[in-house]
């Protein structure tokens, strides 16, 4: 337990940024799963207009250090060549 009350507010900050980054790390997950549906039923489409949304959300939480920015590329990547073999 905390003792100092700088430490005890260092916890309370902890916990607001958890909920928050929680938050959207759902909300990025949600917009990626979304593109894995679209190019499972192989609706070339819905993929790509999902892709629109999905990118931003991987790149953002990359910048705010959610997931690590490498591992957003990743993603990204992997995703737009599903998607591309879905046009062939």
């Amino acid at each position: 337990m905390a003792n100092t009350s700088s430490a005890k507010k260092a916890t309370r900050k902890i916990a607001r940024r958890t909920a928050v980054n929680k938050s959207r790390r759902t909300q990025m997950r949600g917009s990626v799963r979304l593109v894995e549906e679209a190019i499972a039923s192989g609706d070339r489409a819905a993929a790509l207009k999902a892709f629109a949304v999905a990118e931003p959300e991987l790149m953002q939480a990359a910048q705010r250090n959610i997931i690590h920015k490498n591992s957003a590329s990743r993603k990204v990547s992997r995703l737009s060549h599903r998607i591309a073999k879905l046009a062939q």
